[in-house]
């Protein structure tokens, strides 16, 4: 009876030990389970959350550790960087533990994504992630064209009417200057419209506008600055374009700006000799300009006739800011000009040591396979070969100093060697993207050069440059406009400048950017702005007085 009492009692516990076992296989099915979670992007992982240079179609493969509900998979969110959700595409693998994502439609170039995988997500088990990921995603250059091909010559015409609109369309309404930049409101600036004049000549032979459109917009211009604020004769940088009085460029710089002035004078002189006619408006507005031109004091700037020029003067601050106009660097037509002068002139010797230095402007070495006559180690920016050459025809011009043909060329073919060579590794710098010179930046503004490279291209800098180099810059034309024109190309004509390095496009555009283009394009295809300048008999007369020699003296 004990056996088969013991026996009973063993085979009750077995029978209990094993529901219980049972009950405990079941509460561990039961019980919720977390997942972590990995991914690769187009195949890789690069050990960080952050992946660019993307193509449009990325695929990103999200690998779970535990089974995934497949209803959570709508919970993964693509969206542009602080901005609105995206359509994706998604399909489950690996018994719901990986699922791939896909833009539904190809993203844009140049731009910030991030994919979202939220907390939100559960298992099939009912568990969580354990840790959700913000993966930031940046797409990287777009090789497609934007734009329909034209003809290299229908190009050139579309930019320079484009451009114009900056002068035109968005010229101030009162005082019919050039605003300093987009955003100028009545900040209208004196180089800038020299810029613009110049390109008011250009449209008229191009047939943008009417010679009597451009007449009356170019008188519009000169009425409104015999009466604006002038020192000695000279302009200040920036004039409030409805009133007419100097809007200080800084602390000390309220009153004369004898470089802006010059700019403004050579564009002037050009329309001068543009509006030749016998009628009495253009008989008037040629009289206007001289007088303009030939009240500017350039011999007072001397400060006491030292044998050198001084950039700026103030009626109260006087000659504070000090800063003597000397080569080589964008200046030289005050020189020019002042030099030209019929009422204040200058020596030569004020030009032998105030600009060059007597001598020392000299450079001589070679950079990036080319050697350079003159400037600073490299050529500086390129607005030094624009701004006073826009009308001073450096076409067999020589002096003392140098061929400034040479100087021009080889200065834009040092900065374009510089670019294809890319010392820094900058990403976007190529034999079809180069052009360093003075532009906005992402939060500032820079004088870019070889010796100061920040990774940013103002497609103004080859643009302008098209008559020293002419193949590299209709490079640069094609590829500005046909593969970056998404982001570059606008209201009027290329914006300022962009960087592919970390993907920055400016929305900015400025007078003395837009000015050379429309210039430097014509004087490219038919030398017309050149030849308007070096027909003036007062140059003439001041490039010989200097010592210059020229065919078209």
């Amino acid at each position: 009876m004990l056996s088969t009492y013991l026996r009973t009692v063993f085979f009750a516990i077995i029978f209990l030990l094993s529901l219980l076992g049972c009950k405990k296989d079941e509460s561990e099915q039961q019980s919720p389970k977390d997942a972590t979670i990995s991914f690769t992007v187009n195949g890789a992982y690069n050990g960080t959350l952050s992946y660019k240079g993307l193509n449009l179609n990325p695929k990103i493969i999200i690998t779970f550790s535990e089974a995934i509900k497949a209803s959570e998979v709508n919970n993964i969110i693509l969206k542009i960087e602080n901005g609105i959700n995206l359509t994706v595409t998604s399909s489950l693998s690996n018994q719901n533990k990986a699922v791939e994502i896909s833009p539904s439609n190809p993203l844009t170039s140049f731009t910030n994504y991030q994919l979202i995988i939220p907390t939100t997500l559960a298992t099939e088990s009912g568990g969580r992630i354990i840790n959700p990921l913000t993966i930031n995603l940046q797409t990287g250059f777009d090789d497609a064209d934007k734009f329909p091909r034209i003809s290299d010559e229908d190009l050139l015409t579309l930019i320079q009417k484009q451009t114009f609109k900056y002068f035109w369309d968005f010229g101030h309404p009162n005082s019919g200057m050039a605003r300093e930049r987009n955003t100028s409101a009545d900040i209208v600036t004196t180089g800038g419209t020299g810029f613009g004049i110049m390109s008011i000549v250009t449209a008229v032979s191009r047939n943008f506008i009417s010679k009597a459109d451009g007449l009356l917009r170019t008188q519009k211009i000169v009425s409104f600055l015999k009466t604006a604020d002038k020192f000695h004769g000279a302009f200040p940088h920036w004039i409030n374009g409805n009133t007419g009085k100097v809007q200080p460029f800084s602390a000390k710089d309220n009153g004369a700006d004898l470089v802006e002035t010059s700019f403004l004078m050579e564009g002037l002189l050009v329309a001068r000799q543009y509006f030749n006619g016998t009628d009495a408006a253009e008989v008037t507005l040629r009289n206007d300009i001289n007088q303009l031109y030939q009240n500017v004091e350039w011999s007072w700037f001397r400060k006491n006739n030292e044998e050198r020029l001084l950039w700026h003067w103030s009626p109260e601050f006087t000659w504070d800011i000090n800063l003597q106009v000397k080569g080589w660097n964008e200046s030289l037509m005050v020189y020019v000009l002042a030099a030209s002068s019929t009422n204040y002139s200058i020596p030569k010797s004020v030009y032998d040591n105030g600009w060059a230095g007597n001598g020392s402007i000299k450079n001589g070495n070679s950079f990036y396979g080319v050697n350079l006559p003159l400037g600073p180690a490299n050529g500086g920016p390129l607005f030094f070969e624009h701004y006073s050459l826009m009308a001073l025809n450096p076409t067999g011009l020589t002096d003392a100093y140098a061929n400034y043909e040479t100087q021009a060329k080889a200065h834009s073919k040092i900065n374009y060697n510089y670019c294809v060579a890319n010392p820094q590794g900058y990403s976007g710098y190529s034999t079809e993207s180069w052009g360093l010179t003075a532009s906005d930046i992402n939060g500032g503004y820079t004088a870019s050069s070889p010796n100061n490279d920040r990774g940013y291209i103002a497609p103004t800098a080859a643009i302008s440059s098209i008559p020293f180099t002419p193949e590299e810059s209709l490079r640069a034309i094609r590829f500005f406009y046909y593969k970056l024109g998404d982001k570059m190309w606008g209201e009027y004509g290329f914006k300022d400048a962009f960087s592919l390095n970390d993907p920055w496009f400016a929305s900015s555009y400025l007078a003395i950017d837009q000015g050379p283009q429309i210039v430097m394009i014509e004087n490219y295809r038919t030398g017309l702005i050149w030849n308007l300048f070096m027909s003036c008999p007062e140059v003439k007369t001041g490039l010989t007085k200097l010592g210059f020699q020229s065919p078209k003296i």
